[in-house]
């Protein structure tokens, strides 16, 4: 409770992460009480009220269809939300499966990950990697949220394998080692507790760039179904309006920039506090 509360106290000294954690609350409201919170149906079509400018009735103006922008914003933050928490949870556990074993046993098996599988993987640009995946499978929200997961996973594992590999000559692994425990034991027990700290910071960070992703592959038409609501896909209606309706980028991209910096905000706060030679440096 007291690393809780010092954690807490140190993000609540650094105005950025507040902000972050405020505008991530907001947005995790939008994504859990859409259908409360929309004004209107995100999908309703008005072609008479096409493109008009925000007003009293329609708070951030409509789409080319009609359709209330607020609204789709609002529902936008849900997809933004599920695709970043899925894929930062699936990268993260196939990173630290994959990179546990690399940097604990060593040997063939850590050459052949490390050398092989992953440096194949990072040869090819992530988001390179997930657009040819959802090419070749059709868009979706699922095959988008795997698509990033197998661009994203590498990142993870190595960060998590040169961990491994400094902690497991540390005496208490050794002194475990030494009692008979079991390696499963040993990488549950003694070495992933006392690495997961560098990862958390990672995942936090992860996160900004699994929503912008996902911006990215909506925008380019590889995302969710055209009905349904979503920032990058706004964005992409929007392009052809960007002169003469330019709400219709404006409020996706604020929507967009907004939750990328938070996370990196929330990241930044996190890394100060945990690295020892940030807190020296910032007092905490």
């Amino acid at each position: 409770m007291s690393a809780r509360g010092s954690a807490w106290s140190a993000i609540r000294q650094n105005p950025l992460a507040t902000a972050g954690v405020v505008l991530i609350c907001v947005f995790t409201l939008f994504a859990l009480l859409a259908p409360w919170l929309a004004p209107q149906d995100p999908a309703r079509i008005d072609l008479p009220a096409r493109l008009q400018s925000p007003s009293l009735h329609h708070w951030l103006g409509t789409d080319e269809l009609g359709r209330d922008i607020h609204s789709r914003v609002i529902f936008g933050a849900r997809i933004s939300i599920l695709v970043g928490a899925s894929v930062v949870a699936g990268s993260l556990l196939l990173g630290t499966i994959v990179g546990s074993l690399a940097g604990y046993f060593g040997g063939r098996l850590d050459r052949f990950i490390n050398v092989i599988v992953m440096n194949a993987f990072l040869s090819f640009p992530g988001i390179l990697l997930a657009i040819a995946f959802v090419a070749f499978l059709g868009p979706g929200l699922w095959n988008l949220i795997l698509a990033l997961i197998i661009g994203g996973w590498v990142g993870y594992a190595r960060l998590v394998r040169a961990q491994v590999l400094a902690a497991r000559e540390r005496e208490h692994v050794e002194a475990a080692r030494s009692l008979g425990a079991t390696n499963w034991r040993i990488l549950t027990r003694h070495i992933l507790p006392n690495i997961m700290q560098p990862v958390i910071v990672q995942a936090a960070i992860g996160m900004a760039g699994a929503v912008l992703a996902e911006g990215t592959m909506s925008f380019l038409g590889l995302g969710v179904p055209p009905q349904v609501a979503s920032w990058g896909s706004m964005l992409n209606d929007g392009r052809s309006h960007l002169f003469d309706a330019p709400h219709l980028v404006i409020f996706p991209a604020l929507a967009v920039m907004l939750a990328v910096l938070s996370f990196n905000f929330i990241g930044d706060a996190m890394r100060d506090y945990l690295d020892p030679r940030s807190r020296m440096e910032v007092g905490l």
